[in-house]
């Protein structure tokens, strides 16, 4: 994203530009959050769907494990390749990881009450839209901030990777960690909301009608997702009840 920011540091585009690339950038975010929602729910709904996500029958999840994997390669995809593709190529990348991310999180159905859904999903938004209105209005530069939390995330990455070897190793999980693990990543992901809103605020100052801002929009949005997807699974584990 400063990449493309930085080629274009002395334009000042218009109002209706900027708007045109924060709409884009939220719209498609919003876009990607309804679809995953949708996906997931019908997921739920379908038995046969979900028995051959989770290998019923067989107790080996093989479909849920290459549906995760085609989320990781899409956003892999999109980080590396994003210069290259086409605007269009881009968004059908970033929706169809949104329909995958349904697939794989549609057990939210099965494992927690649709209240305690419906509260994680209101307390994430409330969350999101404190951090994103305080990295949008804020004048102190969120860069060093941000940096810190990429470099927390990818321990947390680590230690969660471990977490699961252990479980696996001992056949029992270790809920403690599991607990500690969800709380970072609320706290890591709320502060990313801001650090990633500054971006694209910062983004929006330079913005004009290129594909290369459609794309940056799209990285954006995905950003944005991720963040809200992020806090939505934690809250919803450390305070859902389950059925």
């Amino acid at each position: 994203m400063e990449e493309y920011t930085n080629q274009t540091a002395l334009y000042r585009p218009s109002d209706t530009e900027k708007q045109a690339f924060l709409t884009r950038t939220y719209g498609w975010m919003a876009l990607a959050l309804l679809i995953t929602a949708v996906t997931a729910f019908f997921t739920a709904m379908s038995g046969p769907l979900m028995g051959a996500i989770w290998g019923a029958g067989t107790g080996r999840p093989v479909l849920f494990y290459v549906l995760a994997i085609a989320q990781i390669a899409i956003v892999w995809i999109l980080a590396l390749a994003i210069r290259r593709i086409s605007v269009g190529a881009a968004l059908v990348a970033f929706l169809a990881y949104s329909v995958l991310n349904g697939l794989t999180m549609s057990s939210i159905f099965w494992v927690f009450n649709l209240n305690s859904i419906a509260y994680a999903f209101l307390g994430t938004a409330a969350m999101f839209a404190m951090m994103s209105v305080y990295g949008a209005r804020t004048k102190q530069s969120l860069a060093k901030a941000g940096h810190y939390l990429i470099m927390a995330l990818i321990g947390l990455v680590i230690v969660s990777l471990i977490n699961s070897l252990v479980t696996f190793i001992l056949k029992m999980p270790l809920s403690w960690v599991d607990w500690l693990i969800s709380f970072a990543t609320v706290i890591i992901f709320t502060g990313l909301t801001a650090y990633d809103t500054q971006k694209i605020m910062r983004s929006a100052e330079h913005a004009t009608d290129s594909d290369d801002y459609k794309k940056i929009a799209i990285i954006g949005a995905l950003e944005l997702y991720l963040d809200f997807i992020n806090i939505f699974l934690s809250l919803l584990r450390l305070f859902g009840r389950r059925k």
